[in-house]
């Protein structure tokens, strides 16, 4: 129960960082240079939307956290390369962020993905501790 517990933590920070990447991309399109921000106007809404992409990321580090207690470290860290997919899917996909897919970065994903199957495919092992001597 244990190793699903920290998957499922793990996948909760995977989707968080990913909306909270998302979130940022579209705010920082919206809102002025730091060189303007004195003169030009300010789009509450992108303000908004990064506020609540920091709080995404402070989410998404405490479910890594909590992920890591049950989780082998090489097994879990892989889990992140999930969201390298979901932002480039949804980036292309969705059309306000004004991305292409491409076959290159289409193929980055899927040798990305296919590792991430690689190392998840075998049962994880129960972590051996050791005392010191």
């Amino acid at each position: 129960m244990s190793l699903r517990r920290g998957v499922t933590f793990a996948m909760g920070s995977v989707l968080l960082v990913s909306a909270a990447q998302l979130a940022m991309r579209w705010s920082m399109t919206r809102l002025p240079a730091p060189e303007h921000l004195l003169t030009a106007h300010i789009d509450l809404a992108a303000v908004a939307v990064v506020t609540a992409a920091i709080l995404a990321y402070a989410l998404s580090m405490l479910c890594w956290l909590l992920a890591l207690r049950d989780v082998p470290l090489g097994r879990a860290y892989s889990l992140l390369s999930i969201s390298y997919a979901l932002v480039y899917l949804l980036a292309a996909s969705l059309p306000w962020f004004n991305e292409a897919f491409s076959l290159s970065k289409t193929l980055g994903v899927a040798l990305v993905m296919l590792g991430v199957i690689t190392i998840n495919s075998r049962p994880a092992r129960a972590p051996e501790f050791r005392s010191a001597p």
